[in-house]
This record gives structure tokens, C-alpha cells and sequence, in this order.
């Protein structure tokens, strides 16, 4: 599991006390539901048929016995009992009561969880295999680039607004169990020739009514570059994304009406701008983030692990 470190826990906790002030300004009636709409989807809210819907990520796809133990408690205490798991790695509490939400995200971020930009027009949760970290097929555990395109993406200033909705996958796994094709961007983490990681990276992949498979624009990025070539993917979709119809707002249409050759061509010219900037991952920071997914403190077994290995 990922542990949050100090900045984690500020930054969560801040969210918190700065959406129960906007929905008390809701409540109050000192601010509309119109105004109130890109502030509660920027966490993770949504305002249904008859009634509020709650996000929240669940990271990577796994959590631990503390964390399950406090979404039943949440399903109790604040929503029916129950509560829906989705395709991309969240879950969804459909019965909150609006004033209820603040208490919810307290009590999720006492555990290291949340519902930040798990809805809105911005880059949503990024997600992993759900064996990253134990998958015997893995070249490298992807959850740490996972993470450190969460800490980059948070409340990014220049993606909050986004002509549509954003998602980003990461798979380490020769089987890609993270089907990273059907996202915004794809990311296959892989080794060169000369034994360096870096990563096979696809855009344009997406469901919904006009489903696309994503296409491959590079077939190694160096790891170190990972951020500034996603920014460069991000500024050319935020620049020609269409805004004017949400249906065709996503990037899979921006790369079938454009051409995979012409947005690969503008994507590279975007990334030259910036690949030799502040975006270069330090190989320090890398392994920072590594050392935070702490394998679990297991009991040694006397007849050893032979018949999982299997």
C-alpha cells in the first residue's frame, strides 16, 4: 500500500475543511447549484436523479483491512448499507445526504483515501494493475509512476478544466491487466534494449457511446520523462479539444478526426519545448516514491510459498 507522507496529509485534510465550508455555503443558500457544480465535482460529487453520488478513488486498486473496514462504516452510518465498485478502480456511495459528505472525506482521509478529481473535466484517479507489485509478469511496479502522476496532476492549474474528462492508466505487466488501450493515455512501463525503463505510451483510448482502442505514439519514453511528455499530450488536447460538444470532447476524437501521425507530430513538437525543463524526474524522487509502497509485514509460513508460486 501507498503511505502517505506529511504534504499527503496537509494537502487531504485542507480539501476537506475547504469543501465543508462550500457546502455549507450551499446549504446556507449563499451560493447557487450552478455555482456550487465545478466545486463538488473537483471532489468527486455528483448530483443525480434523487440525490447526491460519491466517488472516491480507491488507489491502485487495493486497499488495505483499515480502509475496507472504513467504507463499510461509511455504507452504514451515511448511505444504504452498500456501495457500487466501478470499471476504473473507485467506489460509489449513491444515498449521501449533502450535509453528510464533509463527515465522509474526514473520515476517509483518517484512513489515507479521498474523492479529490475523481469526477469533473480534469485528469481523474490514475490506475494500475490490480496485482502491480506482485504480478510475477511485472518488468517494474508501476504504482510509484502511478502516484507520481497523482502528486502532478492534483489540482493542476493548467488541466482543472479540461475539455472533457481525463484518465490515465499504467501498466508494468506483460498481460496488461490495467487496460491502459481504452484510456486517455496509456502507459506500458517497459525495458530498452540496454536494460532502462521508460515506457510504450498510447492515446486516444476511451468507452462510452464511440469506444476506441488507443493508439501508440511512442514506443519508449525514458522514465525521467514521463511528466513533461504527458504535459505535452495535455497541451495539445487542451488547446484543439472540442468544447462545443461534449460527446466529442475526448481526445479519441481529437486523434480520429486529426490523425495519429499529425497529433504525434504536435505532441513531440510540444515535448521538445519542455523535455530538458523542471518536468525531468530526478532518479532520486523516483525512488523516494518507490520506497512509500511498503510491502505488508507478513508472518513467516514453515511450509513456505512453493504452492502460490505455482
Amino acid at each position: 500500500m501507498y503511505r502517505y507522507d506529511e504534504f499527503d496529509h496537509d494537502f487531504v485534510q485542507a480539501r476537506v475543511a475547504e469543501f465543508s465550508d462550500q457546502v455549507t455555503r450551499r446549504l446556507a443558500g449563499e451560493i447557487t447549484e450552478d455555482q456550487f457544480r465545478p466545486l463538488r465535482l473537483m471532489n468527486g460529487v455528483y448530483l443525480q436523479l434523487h440525490a447526491y453520488m460519491l466517488r472516491i478513488a480507491v488507489p491502485y486498486g487495493t486497499l488495505n483491512s483499515k480502509q475496507l473496514r472504513m467504507l463499510g462504516h461509511i455504507a452504514r452510518k451515511y448511505d444504504k448499507g452498500y456501495g457500487h465498485f466501478t470499471t476504473r478502480q473507485n467506489i460509489q456511495f449513491n444515498w449521501p445526504a449533502l450535509s453528510d459528505i464533509p463527515a465522509i472525506l474526514a473520515d476517509l482521509a483518517s484512513v489515507e483515501m479521498h474523492a479529490i478529481q475523481t469526477s469533473g473535466n480534469c485528469i481523474r484517479n490514475v490506475t494500475a494493475d490490480h496485482f502491480a507489485g506482485a504480478a510475477a509478469d511485472e518488468v517494474a511496479d508501476p504504482r510509484p509512476y502511478a502516484e507520481i502522476l497523482r502528486q502532478w496532476s492534483s489540482v493542476h492549474p493548467e488541466f482543472s478544466f479540461l475539455p472533457r474528462k481525463f484518465k490515465i492508466a499504467v501498466t508494468g505487466a506483460e498481460r496488461d491487466r490495467a487496460a491502459i488501450q481504452t484510456h486517455d493515455i496509456g502507459l506500458h512501463l517497459k525495458k530498452n534494449a540496454a536494460g532502462e525503463l521508460g515506457f510504450a505510451v498510447y492515446v486516444g483510448g476511451g468507452q462510452g457511446r464511440t469506444p476506441m482502442i488507443a493508439k501508440k505514439i511512442r514506443d519508449f519514453l525514458p522514465e525521467a520523462d514521463l511528466l513533461s511528455y504527458c504535459t505535452a499530450i495535455l497541451r495539445v488536447y487542451n488547446l484543439y479539444g472540442r468544447r462545443d460538444n461534449k460527446y466529442k470532447a475526448r481526445i479519441k476524437i481529437l486523434v480520429h478526426e486529426t490523425g495519429v501521425e499529425e497529433i504525434t507530430r504536435q505532441v513531440e513538437a510540444e515535448w521538445q519545448e519542455l523535455k530538458e525543463a523542471d518536468l525531468k524526474l530526478p532518479e532520486a524522487d523516483i525512488r523516494a516514491i518507490d520506497a512509500y509502497f511498503a510491502p505488508p509485514a507478513l508472518a513467516d509460513r514453515p511450509e513456505g510459498d512453493e504452492v502460490v508460486r505455482r
